[in-house]
């Protein structure tokens, strides 16, 4: 196991700069996701880890070693891909093996940790079976295998999750975590889905082109996010973001509004962040009509736009309870006062 830092990391194609000075510390053992919407730099940061990216400036240290010249083999890493990367006409234990059989490892060894990692994940009865006899998940299983025999320092996961289905994916996110758990090995976990972040994630690296918006626990970005990017990646349904003006002891979305004492000045222009299940129907607060109801079970989630006509910014609430709300219903949405975040309209910056 290794710390990984990163200073001053950039990436270049060409003119183009798609990673803009990224620094990150991951410690030993700490399992790290890097978070963001499509395109903001996370796969690219992580293959530049690995060594399958060269890098244009800064550094990338695994353990004591700048890894920056260092080729993918001479990196002790190990990276699991979202599309499997199996050899088809090999068995699963072959396909456990074989990185090792081609560093010259003895057979003897090459079973024994084959065999190991088979017992951690389950894959003892599947070892004489070939990728085209298994599951997606099993897959998924027989390459992380791959990973763990080698006994990396260090594992790297790229969106390993998004080619199973949405049940599999809740089952492999667990037994993902259940891993580190077990083998407390550095991870680099990629994805694009926040709720993947949030719940295996010792810290969260959010990222938006090229740049981290902000590190920190998950619950500690969820709950005081630092700018309205943020919260409104974080937390699915996201947060609703109403823009208005700071009055004296109220807050005004044009003709909607409520009683709120909050920072900044008298008629500045400010953003104020509630979460759904802090918006909730009641007596007084912001008329609104509802406009979608969908029922999870657990909750009900109700999607209404703002105004008295209806015509306003479009919002979503939480019910933990059952509810008998119809669309088209009028309502009043009342924020909770002391769950609020209040962020600058102009820069976005968390007031």
């Amino acid at each position: 196991m290794a710390q990984v830092t990163i200073r001053e990391a950039r990436k270049s194609y060409g003119s183009t700069e798609v990673l803009h000075g990224i620094d990150v510390d991951i410690d030993d053992g700490q399992f790290v996701v890097l978070v963001g919407p499509s395109g903001c730099g996370k796969s690219t940061l992580l293959r530049m880890i690995a060594g399958l990216e060269g890098i244009t400036g800064g550094t990338i240290q695994i353990g004591e070693r700048v890894v920056n010249n260092l080729p993918p083999a001479k990196r002790d890493i190990a990276m699991v891909f979202q599309n499997y990367a199996l050899y088809p006409h090999k068995t699963v234990a072959s396909n456990m093996g074989f990185a090792l059989k081609m560093q010259g490892m003895p057979r003897t060894e090459i079973d024994a940790r084959v065999e190991r990692a088979a017992e951690i994940l389950g894959l003892q009865p599947y070892l004489k079976r070939y990728p085209r006899q298994l599951s997606g998940g099993q897959r998924q299983r027989v390459a992380m295998g791959r990973a763990i025999v080698r006994d990396p320092q260090v594992f790297l996961f790229d969106e390993p999750l998004s080619n199973l289905d949405a049940k599999l994916r809740v089952q492999m996110r667990s037994e993902i975590r259940e891993l580190h758990q077990r083998l407390q090995t550095t991870t680099v976990y990629v994805t694009h889905d926040q709720i993947e972040a949030m719940t295996m994630a010792d810290k969260i690296v959010v990222m938006r082109d090229g740049h981290v918006e902000q590190v920190g626990a998950p619950l500690d970005l969820y709950d005081a996010p630092v700018n309205t990017f943020v919260a409104g990646f974080i937390g699915s349904p996201s947060m609703n973001l109403i823009e208005g003006t700071r009055e004296d002891g109220a807050f005004k979305a044009g003709p909607v509004g409520f009683a709120y004492e909050g920072p900044g000045e008298i008629g500045q222009p400010v953003t104020l962040g509630v979460r759904p299940e802090h918006l909730v129907p009641g007596d007084s607060g912001m008329p609104a009509t509802v406009t979608i109801v969908e029922p999870t079970g657990s909750e009900t989630h109700i999607v209404a736009r703002l105004g008295e006509q209806g015509d306003g910014q479009e919002v979503v609430g939480i019910v933990r309870e059952r509810t008998q709300l119809k669309v088209g219903e009028r309502i009043h949405l009342q924020p909770q006062p002391d769950t609020i975040h209040q962020f600058d309209t102009a820069s976005g910056a968390r007031l």
